[in-house]
């Protein structure tokens, strides 16, 4: 699925689609930035208004 709409999707419907395409796709959060062709700042200020925050250990947002 393309996110180059995450600013006005659902932030808890982001929120599983970043970390299902992260896991099943990408290497880290700067591949699939590059990839989808988005602003990683702008995808983690998104989901950071949910309260969720990039975890580099674990490849994925919490």
């Amino acid at each position: 699925m393309n996110l180059q709409r995450f600013e006005t999707m659902d932030v808890n419907m982001l929120l599983s689609l970043v970390n299902m395409q992260l896991r099943d796709h990408y290497h880290d959060l700067d591949d699939l930035c590059r990839a989808q062709d988005i602003d990683r700042g702008a995808l983690e200020a998104r989901l950071a208004s949910g309260d969720f925050h990039y975890q580099p250990q674990q490849r994925q947002f919490r």
